[in-house]
């Protein structure tokens, strides 16, 4: 079993294509009839799907592994926990669960990137959903202390009434588009006009 392009892809931080670089590895040992499932990095291929929030695929993956490999791989069990909680949406629980077991040197790369994509996600979906939120909501969904969260939040534009223990969230400038005015269409239909005739 060749797991050369998976190495590369650990090595070069290319956490994004771990689970296609898998799935199609996969594909290629069972098609050849090789035993693989006691060898196989099942943690880092769940892990994969989970980085790229392929949660349904991360299950799919699971229900697969055999029993006795995932009795046998604590690992393996402290990846699902983490996909059981983002499928819950268990926004704090997620962290938690990054932060209970000690990681192997094979996984630590992309449970830290996945740990910070995911507090990225999570304050993008703070930004669209909140106008004003509490501190003690913010660090539950960002999975950091209180004071963590503010300083978090206030690095991006948000602002902190200390006293009410709030935090106004800063929206994200839109684009306007941009008008067409009547000369400028009327320009366009002539050039149209004249090229069709």
């Amino acid at each position: 079993m060749d797991t050369s392009a998976l190495n590369e892809a650990l090595a070069f931080k290319s956490y994004d294509k771990i689970a296609d670089i898998c799935d199609n590895l996969m594909l290629q040992v069972a098609s050849e009839g090789v035993a693989f499932q006691h060898e196989w990095p099942y943690a880092v291929h769940l892990l994969g799907h989970i980085y790229i929030n392929d949660i349904n695929s991360a299950r799919f993956l699971w229900k697969k592994i055999p029993v006795a490999v995932k009795e046998s791989q604590p690992e393996l069990q402290a990846v699902w926990e983490i996909g059981q909680r983002v499928w819950m949406k268990d926004y704090g629980g997620v962290h938690e669960a990054i932060r209970e077991f000690s990681w192997s040197a094979q996984t630590q790369g992309i449970v830290a990137a996945f740990s910070e994509l995911y507090t990225k996600r999570m304050f993008e979906l703070l930004v669209s959903a909140y106008s004003t939120i509490s501190i003690q909501d913010t660090a539950v969904f960002l999975g950091m202390t209180e004071e963590d969260a503010a300083n978090y939040a206030v690095q991006r534009g948000w602002t902190v009434d200390s006293e009410s223990q709030t935090m106004t969230v800063r929206k994200h400038k839109v684009a306007t588009e941009q008008k067409l005015d009547p000369s400028k269409l009327q320009r366009l239909t002539e050039y149209v006009f004249q090229l069709e005739h």
